[in-house]
């Protein structure tokens, strides 16, 4: 009820006279009070989804009036490293030259928001290229290319990547992640069985692990920001090694094309941050930085 208030600029018991007010036009109580918090009760859930689909058609109003303008609402789904590395920058630009589009933006991972876009759940996400060729219903548009890179202690900056990848205890990026199958395509493919120490789906927590010496990792070199404070060596592989491609996905149907070509625009026009640099040879070392 707090964060509605906050929300709408109201108080909380003016939230909840208007809830109130609701719940006596359609005759059923719609939020019961378990503790300290409040959820939606049977009712209640049953009205949410057609309410969300009401509020959806009354945002698109506005873009029936801005004519030939891009206006609506897009329903965006984003990796978690697009959500601070590329997003920020292109929601700025989207809002600059196309304010009529509102965004509402769902996390997830490549596999499930891949599959929420092509049944309509969502009009569109930024995510890793599929490892298969995408159905012709569905348009791709590439916004970053990710190189795989070693991620190891400082310390070992020196070391060739294979021989790290070898011989040091192994973080590896989950393989149900297009990107962690496509890390362990590479390792396969130069015939590498790494020390597997443990499996992580989340590759600032993977940075951080390495930054704590609890083991080396391969990984896509993502979007800055990475996390702060990170004393670690990113250790190129050769030109040969897999490359991790993020883009953005939609339906070439959809109905919305209007505001996601404004989207796509916005992203073109802005330049995407790279992650830390690989560290210069021994002679010359430095700290690297996150």
């Amino acid at each position: 009820m707090a964060a509605a208030a906050r929300f709408l600029g109201v108080t909380p018991a003016a939230v909840a006279q208007r809830v109130h007010a609701l719940e006596i036009e359609i005759g059923a109580r719609l939020l019961t009070r378990v503790g300290r918090t409040v959820r939606p009760t049977e009712a209640g859930i049953a009205i949410m989804a057609r309410g969300r689909a009401l509020l959806r058609d009354v945002r698109e109003l506005r873009a029936a009036a801005a004519g030939d303008l891009p206006a609506g609402e897009i329903r965006l789904g984003a990796i978690s490293t697009a959500l601070t590395g590329l997003l920020p920058a292109i929601f700025k630009r989207l809002l600059r030259d196309a304010p009529l589009v509102d965004l509402y933006v769902v996390p997830g991972t490549s596999v499930d928001l891949y599959r929420r876009v092509g049944e309509g759940d969502l009009d569109a996400a930024i995510l890793v290229q599929p490892p298969f060729p995408l159905p012709k219903a569905c348009d791709w548009h590439p916004l970053r290319a990710e190189p795989l890179v070693v991620l190891a202690p400082q310390d070992a900056a020196h070391r060739d990547p294979h021989e790290i990848l070898r011989h040091e205890p192994f973080i590896r990026y989950d393989r149900t992640h297009w990107g962690g199958r496509l890390a362990d395509a590479y390792l396969r493919r130069v015939g590498i069985r790494p020390k597997e120490r443990l499996e992580l789906d989340a590759l600032e927590s993977i940075a951080v692990m390495v930054n704590a010496g609890l083991g080396v990792s391969l990984v896509p070199d993502w979007a800055a920001p990475w996390p702060e404070g990170l004393s670690i060596a990113k250790l190129a592989l050769p030109s040969t090694a897999p490359v991790r491609r993020v883009g953005l996905i939609w339906m070439r149907a959809s109905p919305r094309l209007r505001p996601i070509r404004a989207l796509l625009t916005a992203a073109s026009r802005i330049p995407i941050p790279a992650g830390p640099k690989s560290p210069p040879p021994k002679s010359k070392q430095r700290r690297t930085s996150g």
